[in-house]
């Protein structure tokens, strides 16, 4: 089976464009001892993946999780037929080790949920938010990009516990899509004049945890509304990913002080022997109706270069996974 996979040609300076990256088709390779052959379902994109391009080599396979398909195996563990979740990257047919996948859960469906709201994205929302911000009932939570793969998660969980969530997004349709589909108490939009206005008046009694996955202008506002003893959990700074200048900061660590409030960056790997915690919540919650998802799909991997700019752009909806085989 051969195999076609997206390397990165040079990398990116500011957003990542089309440019940036090649589809080559490197053939058939034979298995080794302890090897499968994967035939790749489905491919996540995800901001993190913008960063990580600082790091890998130019010529080398993009980074990325999948759900593979295991078509042929040299291994005594993994069988064909078996349906895992590899990190080979932007591949079709990659051959992976069989330490290095592991079995998707049987319990989740559909199956791209695996890469979204029962996946790296939700078990992200979860342990940060129930490890590091603690919330109790009548606390209140905002979340950036709370209508994104992990805001939306983290927003409903902080319902379920008993919290007032407050969402912010960057357009009326993700707002809409915030309060009325996901239970947010408040959306706004920070690409509206006066979204400063409105997160004051939606926060008139201060702001508890704050889970920020964009950084930038939009933490600055929030992190002034802290209350004593507030969380603040860096997850991810989508507004940082594409600079190519030295960014500049943090310019209100005195809320932290003053407050004696917590501020804490965390990576959901940190949480990897408690996964099944985190996904038996996820699914109960999935299987009582009370976790809702967006999915953006994109078929053919040769459509990865230009769907990942979205992820940067504020196009994307949801989680982005691409469709690489039925």
């Amino acid at each position: 089976m051969s195999n076609k996979k997206i390397i990165m040609t040079k990398k990116p300076i500011g957003f990542p464009e089309e440019s940036n990256f090649k589809l080559i088709d490197e053939g058939s390779i034979d298995l080794k001892a302890n090897e499968v052959r994967l035939q790749t379902l489905w491919l996540s994109l995800d901001p993190y993946m913008r960063g990580a391009m600082n790091r890998i080599r130019e010529g080398e396979t993009m980074v990325g999780e999948l759900i593979g398909k295991v078509v042929e195996s040299k291994s005594q563990i993994i069988s064909e037929g078996a349906i895992v979740l590899s990190k080979a990257g932007w591949q079709t047919s990659p051959i992976v080790n069989e330490n290095d996948i592991k079995i998707v859960d049987p319990r989740i469906s559909p199956l791209s949920l695996a890469l979204g709201a029962i996946g790296m994205p939700g078990l992200t929302a979860y342990f940060g938010l129930t490890k590091i911000g603690d919330p109790k009932p009548g606390e209140t939570v905002v979340v950036s990009a709370g209508s994104g793969a992990v805001g939306s998660v983290v927003g409903q969980i902080s319902k379920k516990i008993g919290c007032k969530v407050v969402g912010i997004a960057g357009s009326d349709k993700k707002v809409e899509y915030m309060t009325s589909e996901l239970g947010f108490d408040h959306g706004i939009n920070y690409k509206n004049s006066d979204w400063t206005e409105n997160l004051s008046k939606s926060t008139e009694s201060g702001v508890d945890i704050y889970f920020d996955n964009v950084g930038g202008i939009i933490s600055d506002e929030v992190i002034d509304r802290i209350n004593e003893n507030a969380r603040v959990l860096i997850c991810g700074q989508i507004s940082q990913y594409n600079n190519s200048g030295v960014e500049l900061g943090p310019r209100n660590l005195k809320q932290f002080l003053f407050k004696r409030a917590k501020l804490e960056g965390f990576m959901v790997y940190t949480y990897e022997d408690q996964y099944k915690e985190g996904l038996d919540f996820l699914i109960n919650m999935l299987d009582k109706n009370e976790l809702k998802f967006k999915e953006t799909v994109i078929e053919e991997i040769e459509n990865a270069p230009h769907a990942f700019s979205k992820l940067f752009t504020g196009e994307n909806f949801g989680k982005l996974v691409i469709k690489v085989h039925d």
